[in-house]
C-alpha cells in the first residue's frame, strides 16, 4: 500500500468545488475513488461538514499520485455536484445526502429522479452518520462494549469522569 503521506491534500473554497475537481481530472487525476462527508457541526468556528473527494492518477500504477480535495459546507447549504465531472460520483453524493443530509446542487445521475434514498429502508427518519443522531438501539439497552473505568465490580474507581460512547443518548432520553 502507498505511503499515506504521499497524498496531496488541497483545501478548496465551496464555490470552486466542481471546478477544482474538473481541473484535477484534467491534470491526470482521472480515477475517482470516493467522496464523503465528515460531520464538523460541533466545531467552535466555521461549523459544518467537510466534503472530501479522493482522486488518483493511474498513469503510473507503481507510483500512484493521490489527491484529497476538501471543502467546508455550512449546515443547510448545498455543495456543487461533481456528477458532471465523474458520473460515478452519483452514488457517493446520494449516500452523503442520505447519511449526512448534505444537498448537492446540479446532481444528475441520468435518471431524472434527483437525490433519493440509497441505503436506508423506506420511512427511515434521520441522518445516521451525523454526530447528533441518537442511535435507538443504544437507548433501549446498555452499551455492549467494554466497560468504562470504574464500572466494573472487580476494579476500584479511577476517579475519571464517565464518558458515553458516541450515539448513546443521555439517561433522561426515551423509555427505559
Amino acid at each position: 500500500m502507498a505511503d499515506p503521506e504521499s497524498v496531496t491534500r488541497r483545501e478548496v473554497p465551496l464555490e470552486d468545488w466542481a471546478t477544482a475537481v474538473a481541473e484535477a481530472r484534467d491534470a491526470a487525476y482521472t480515477f475517482f475513488d470516493w467522496l464523503t462527508a465528515v460531520d464538523q457541526t460541533d466545531a467552535p468556528e466555521d461549523a459544518g461538514f467537510d466534503i472530501v473527494c479522493h482522486l488518483m492518477d493511474p498513469s503510473k500504477p507503481r507510483a500512484l499520485r493521490r489527491l484529497l480535495l476538501r471543502t467546508r459546507v455550512a449546515e443547510g447549504a448545498a455543495v456543487p455536484s461533481i456528477t458532471g465531472v465523474f458520473r460515478g460520483a452519483a452514488w457517493h453524493e446520494r449516500e452523503t445526502h442520505e447519511m449526512f443530509g448534505v444537498d448537492f446542487d446540479g446532481f444528475d445521475d441520468g435518471t431524472g429522479l434527483g437525490l433519493r434514498p440509497l441505503l436506508l429502508p423506506d420511512g427511515f427518519e434521520g441522518t445516521p452518520l451525523r454526530k447528533s443522531f441518537v442511535l435507538a438501539a443504544r437507548a433501549s439497552k446498555p452499551w455492549p462494549g467494554a466497560k468504562e473505568p470504574g464500572e466494573s465490580e472487580h476494579t476500584k474507581p479511577t476517579g475519571r469522569r464517565r464518558v458515553q460512547a458516541p450515539g448513546v443518548p443521555g439517561p433522561d432520553w426515551g423509555p427505559r
